[in-house]
């Protein structure tokens, strides 16, 4: 589940999560350990490029992943949404240690670069690639849930 929703997420990650337009996607990127911001700076950036214009680096060796499967959940009982998706392999992964997960909504995957992407919620994600399969596994709840504060 997400550690924590994106300032320019709240209120629409769920929206965003039900790929509104013709070519749209959710994409995860993954940010290295080291340099990463606090959470409490990540949470405001309100695109993809001002968070990484920031002091946080990508960590494009294992590569940006489009999540399959993507789908919302609006539960009347329990008084909460969410949006869940396959889990999330990196095959033979390498490169520099990560710290965490950026899950961003993209608007047009035909087009556009870092400036389009909205970044929605942030996974804690510490693994030191190795060669070997990643899988970041989502949780049985979904990969982020919007309730009402008890």
């Amino acid at each position: 589940m997400a550690d924590l929703v994106t300032n320019i997420g709240k209120g629409r990650f769920i929206y965003y999560a039900g790929l509104p337009a013709t070519n749209d996607a959710l994409v995860a990127v993954v940010l290295e350990a080291s340099g990463l911001e606090t959470d409490d700076a990540l949470q405001d950036y309100d695109t993809l490029a001002a968070l990484l214009a920031g002091a946080s680096n990508e960590q494009t060796t294992m590569g940006r992943k489009t999540l399959a499967n993507v789908a919302v959940t609006v539960d009347d009982t329990a008084n909460d949404a969410s949006f869940d998706c396959d889990d999330i392999v990196w095959t033979a992964a390498a490169g520099n240690a990560t710290g965490k997960l950026v899950i961003c909504y993209d608007p047009d995957t035909t087009g556009g670069t870092d400036a389009d992407l909205i970044p929605l919620t942030l996974h804690d994600f510490a693994v030191t690639p190795d060669g070997t399969d990643i899988t970041a596994q989502i949780h049985a709840d979904g990969l982020a849930v919007a309730e009402n504060a008890a």
